[in-house]
């Protein structure tokens, strides 16, 4: 069965939009994200557009920031710190990659925690780690975990493998794997009997950037396969699964694209609106 993630994002936007609506007539304000881009990255407008698009599709007002990608890194969070002092902004993203010369991890330090949607911050991914759910989840883990949890699969006890260590996808979605009850294993390309973890695995998340690197020998009959992977192949996009060979097998299977992609848009306008929820509680207080 493959699995839409492009309606399930449709209908959380539809309700997040719902949710706008009711604020704007009590309290005549929306929440607000910033979006910053350095330069003009074809790949990195599009995703931004995207972004846009989603927040006019729920109601949230939207700022994009477009500043040149020599800028100096000072520049840039004396920008991040006029939006973390604008009531009108609760989140704020800064598209990457960024160019060469600027510190990712400075400028993901110099976004405040309360407008942490995109949920980089070590305190963010802190909190993921001890099942604390008062912060923001990182935007993909948490849309893997949604869709996994509209399967009504229960994992407790499952065997989970997630093929890709990064701080944006791999650890994240292994601590929330785990605090869900199974059994996670994090590997990458190099970990010795991939393939055999892999064949033993009831779940496998896979974001290693390897275009159709898993294949229909890897895979268990009946295992649900989450594709993560964006490549691009002589003008098309394919993800880290070879999508026709273990879709023959898997009892579920995300698309590339159509699978992650969207839930992860879908959980930024989340995260932008539960940063406007909080905000607004401490306001009134």
């Amino acid at each position: 069965m493959i699995i839409d993630g492009k309606k399930c994002s449709e209908e959380i936007l539809n309700k997040l939009s719902e949710e706008v609506v009711g604020f704007k007539e009590k309290l005549n304000k929306v929440p607000g994200l910033a979006v910053i881009i350095l330069g003009d990255n074809p790949a990195s407008k599009i995703y931004v557009r995207s972004k846009i698009r989603a927040c006019e599709k729920v109601g949230v007002y939207s700022r994009e920031i477009v500043l040149p990608e020599n800028i100096s890194e000072d520049d840039l969070i004396k920008e991040i710190e006029k939006l973390n002092n604008d009531r009108d902004i609760n989140g704020i993203l800064v598209q990457l990659p960024l160019p060469k010369h600027i510190d990712e991890k400075k400028i993901c330090d110099a976004i405040s925690i309360r407008k942490d949607v995109d949920g980089f911050k070590p305190e963010s991914l802190g909190k993921i780690m001890l099942g604390e759910d008062d912060g923001f989840i990182s935007c993909t883990p948490q849309g893997i975990m949604y869709l996994i949890d509209e399967l009504n699969i229960d994992l407790n006890g499952k065997n989970a493998v997630v093929v890709g260590r990064s701080n944006i996808v791999g650890k994240p979605v292994a601590s929330l794997l785990i605090n869900k009850g199974a059994t996670t294993t994090v590997c990458n390309s190099k970990t010795k009997d991939l393939e055999g973890i892999l064949k033993r695995a009831d779940l496998i998340v896979i974001a290693i950037g390897k275009a159709r690197f898993l294949t229909k020998e890897m895979v268990k009959e009946g295992a649900v396969v989450i594709d993560v992977g964006i490549n691009r192949e002589e003008g098309k996009i394919c993800g880290d699964v070879d999508f026709d060979g273990v879709s023959q097998i898997a009892s579920h299977i995300t698309p590339v694209p159509g699978g992650v992609g969207p839930m992860t848009i879908a959980m930024l306008l989340k995260n932008t609106v539960k940063a406007f929820c909080k905000e607004e509680l401490i306001n009134g207080k």
